[in-house]
């Protein structure tokens, strides 16, 4: 499952779906809002070119890492301290592939997707500048 969605994920549900047959493991990255004494973080998208983006991503992790399985679930809207943000979920028949997999999907995540961030707090908010391209300030704003 690739998706962009304002709603949050059952973690438990795809994890059970990952565990095709030949999973040795199952590698689990969340990454959640963090608090850097900020309120609240508002995220959006391309929602299209993200799926996309995604897509050939999870593609490309699959035919380089024989994934066996491959989840990413990257929400937007207006999202609290501690709730996630991002869902990348692989399986493969061992440890270092399923490890490796879920790295690569991160970082060309980063490089390539379409999805901003802001930080809002009790004075206002900014768009965060990102690594690589992922999170870079949205077009239009000063960042």
């Amino acid at each position: 499952m690739i998706k962009v969605q304002t709603e949050d994920v059952d973690i438990g549900a795809l994890t059970a779906a990952a565990k095709v047959p030949g999973t040795g493991a199952v590698v689990l990255f969340d990454g959640v809002v963090r608090d850097d004494d900020i309120t609240e973080m508002e995220l959006e998208a391309y929602e299209d070119v993200a799926v996309a983006e995604m897509e050939k991503i999870a593609a490309d992790a699959t035919r380089l890492h024989r994934l066996l399985h491959v989840d990413i679930i990257h929400r937007i809207g207006r999202l609290s301290v501690g709730e996630n943000i991002l869902i990348i979920l692989v399986s493969a028949g061992h440890r270092p592939e399923a490890y490796a997999g879920s790295r690569y999907i991160i970082e060309e995540i980063k490089k390539s997707v379409p999805i901003w961030k802001k930080e809002l707090t009790k004075n206002g908010g900014r768009w965060v500048p990102g690594e690589h391209g992922h999170g870079r300030g949205k077009p239009g704003s000063p960042s």
